[in-house]
């Protein structure tokens, strides 16, 4: 005989409905663990009919390691802003986060296969599916170990709608430590939510991208009347302007837009007695 007991230990267990509850017991001849299986079963399945659903709302969230060596930044979508900002929602995140963190998974791939609470982050997502009713979607991990001296630090902008993840490397130790370096470093993942720079230096600006903005500059002063002869003159003085405003070394410091981001690292350094490297960094936008 099944009873209403069982039919709710196995809700507290599954988060499933009552009536799901009660069938797959029924289906099962009351073994519960059997009832559990059943369920997961029937709840991937209905996740994967949601899997075409836009999951464009959710959060952006990160979590540095207490030695400050090793850094995750990590986007989960959901589909409506009422989810995204339930308490719920976001305390699943940040156990996902909590897991990543403690785990050495280096990609999405291997962040999906890590296991917390006896299963993998891949399949607790889909057992949330079934639970909330909307499709979720694990988008985007990063994870940075830091390359020799230096540290990382993550921002998160808007309440988990951008997140900054960046390495800085010193060449002296104690460096980390200063209350003028962790300033530094925490106006750097500022200045990255707020300006999202394409890249961090020239180099990191695709070919491909270069020439489409030199393509458009021609066009644009073919179009004011400007000599095709004196193009190539005038062209590098608009592609200085497109790097600097889209490298992130070159971009004026959000702060004091009259200073670089290079500029200020060396000033820093200097004031700290160190050379400073911007070695990397990534930024997520919510849905892109």
């Amino acid at each position: 005989m099944i009873t209403a007991a069982t039919v709710k230990e196995l809700r507290d267990k599954t988060n499933a409905g009552m009536m799901d509850c009660k069938r797959a017991l029924e289906e099962t001849n009351g073994d519960l663990e059997a009832a559990i299986t059943l369920l997961r079963e029937k709840g991937i399945a209905k996740a994967a009919k949601k899997a075409d659903r836009e999951a464009n709302e959710g959060t952006i969230t990160a979590r540095i390691s207490a030695d400050g060596k090793s850094g995750i930044l990590l986007e989960v979508n959901c589909e409506t802003d009422f989810v995204s900002k339930n308490e719920n929602f976001q305390g699943f995140v940040a156990g996902i986060a909590d897991a990543l963190i403690s785990s050495n998974a280096a990609d999405l791939t291997a962040a999906n296969a890590v296991t917390s609470q006896g299963l993998s982050i891949e399949d607790t997502i889909k057992a949330k599916i079934t639970e909330i009713g909307e499709n979720l979607l694990f988008r985007k991990y990063v994870r940075y170990e830091a390359q020799g001296e230096g540290a990382i630090a993550s921002y998160i902008h808007m309440g988990g709608k951008v997140g900054v993840l960046v390495e800085i490397g010193t060449t002296n130790a104690a460096t980390t430590g200063n209350e003028g370096f962790r300033d530094l470093i925490k106006d750097i993942t500022l200045h990255i939510a707020a300006l999202s720079p394409r890249g961090l230096a020239r180099e990191d600006i695709s070919a491909e991208v270069v020439a489409a903005e030199e393509a458009i500059y021609r066009a644009q002063m073919l179009e004011q009347g400007k000599p095709e002869a004196m193009l190539d003159k005038i062209l590098p003085g608009m592609m200085k302007k497109f790097f600097a405003e889209n490298c992130l070394l070159e971009q004026g410091f959000v702060k004091d837009p009259g200073v670089t981001v290079k500029a200020l690292l060396e000033s820093k350094g200097k004031e700290l007695g160190d050379t400073l490297t911007l070695r990397r960094y990534v930024r997520f936008g919510l849905g892109e």
